[in-house]
């Protein structure tokens, strides 16, 4: 598949479950700030993803939190330089570009962009 045919069965999962607009589901937009996820519809996107694609996601895959619950990857809210190299690897499909400046983990939510999911779907079919 191409990456444009990944997006665009991406962009109706999201649709789907989030109950958006099409033309809100651009490449940038993120699936909390701009689409107004929420923890429990990442469940449902994972589940809608599966579906539409025909493969196993395993969350912490697609969406590794579990990493920032963890205290030896988090001090003081920010995430560590050992946490950031974690999340570098286990997310290649993510730009942590803008992350990496303050690390707060209350903006981790922002690098979970459309594009960010596209990719890594892409990866994966």
């Amino acid at each position: 598949m191409t990456e444009n045919e990944v997006f665009e069965k991406v962009r109706t999962v999201l649709e789907d479950a989030l109950g958006v607009d099409e033309d809100e589901v651009t490449k940038d937009a993120t699936l909390v700030g701009d689409l107004g996820a929420e923890s429990i519809d990442f469940l449902d996107i994972v589940f809608r993803l599966e579906k539409s694609f025909d493969i196993k996601i395993d969350q912490a895959e697609l969406f590794p939190d579990n990493v920032l619950n963890d205290p030896a990857y988090v001090q003081d809210g920010k995430v560590t330089d050992e946490g950031f190299a974690l999340l570098k690897e286990r997310m290649p499909h993510a730009d942590l570009d803008g992350f990496a400046d303050n690390r707060d983990v209350e903006e981790f939510s922002n690098v979970f962009t459309v594009q960010a999911v596209t990719r890594f779907i892409q990866a994966r079919v």
